[in-house]
């Protein structure tokens, strides 16, 4: 695609990719919409933890929390399909729909040798998550959703204006103002930033959408889950999104990360709040 450097995109990647533990491993997992490219570390013999990144995001976002969780759970992220990453389509065979994406992640889950694992997604990757533990509650053991879009609540009409341009025609001027602009200036990892930029053009596939999962369906959703919403987010009322999740899941904790916004998820939360939290949701304390 014009404008977009596979080169300099995979040096972003790689240049954050060094901020994971020294142990990591790349794996790829075939499935039937393509080979998938999963970032994998943490003992091989630890229960699974599948890390799902945000629309427009790879797995290398998750550099800031895998060590804390590697030394409890086997974890692998993935890149999205038909998302900037490693991972390759099966020719125009990408997913359509939210059947597609459960049946992409069962694929990807048998390919990893996991009957079942501990799933996390942040913004759009919590997404595709709630609606994998909806369809396929047996394969979720545990849940964590990092301010998660379209789940809960609506986009503010202020964030969908300014995300127009770069969704219209993303060039990385673009993507640094959009990103600065939700933010509130508050700076960001360069070498991340430095990739989502390089990530702009990046030839991907439509991203599946869809209406919020619906409230009898989540009213029956008997999987633990921890939602985390960011104080500072400007994508959606943080509050509100904590509000309406414990009003509908039956087994839900919630918290409000302060000084944190959608778009620094997960890899500038601060200090070792964020760690902290997701270890101890995921051992059950």
């Amino acid at each position: 695609m014009a404008g977009y450097d596979s080169e300099a995109f995979r040096v972003a990647y790689d240049k954050v990719l060094a901020k994971w533990p020294a142990e990591r491993e790349a794996l790829t997992v075939a499935t039937p919409f393509g080979n998938t490219h999963v970032n994998a570390c943490g003992p091989r013999q630890a229960p699974p933890l599948l890390l799902l990144p945000g629309g427009g995001a790879t797995s290398a976002s998750w550099y800031a929390q895998t060590a804390a969780l590697a030394r409890i759970r086997r974890v692998y992220a993935p890149d999205l399909i038909g998302a900037p990453g490693l991972t390759t389509p099966a020719g125009d065979r990408h997913p359509r729909t939210v059947a597609d994406l459960a049946a992409w992640l069962d694929a990807l889950l048998d390919g990893l040798g996991a009957p079942s694992a501990d799933v996390g997604g942040h913004s759009y990757g919590a997404w595709i998550a709630l609606h994998h533990a909806l369809r396929a509650p047996g394969r979720v053991r545990r849940l964590f959703l990092l301010d998660p879009t379209q789940c809960f609540a609506g986009f503010k009409a202020a964030y969908l204006l300014h995300a127009l341009p770069m969704l219209l025609r993303p060039t990385p001027r673009r993507v640094r103002a959009f990103l600065e602009w939700e933010t509130g200036g508050v700076p960001l990892d360069p070498d991340w930033l430095a990739l989502q930029e390089a990530a702009a053009g990046f030839p991907a596939a439509k991203p599946v959408t869809g209406p919020r999962p619906a409230p009898d369906a989540l009213r029956g959703l008997e999987v633990p889950v921890l939602l985390l919403t960011a104080a500072s987010s400007r994508t959606h009322e943080a509050r509100a999104v904590a509000d309406r999740a414990r009003a509908l899941l039956p087994h839900v904790e919630t918290a409000v990360l302060p000084g944190v916004s959608h778009h620094a998820l997960p890899q500038c939360a601060a200090d070792d709040t964020l760690a902290g939290r997701l270890t101890a949701f995921l051992n059950g304390s």
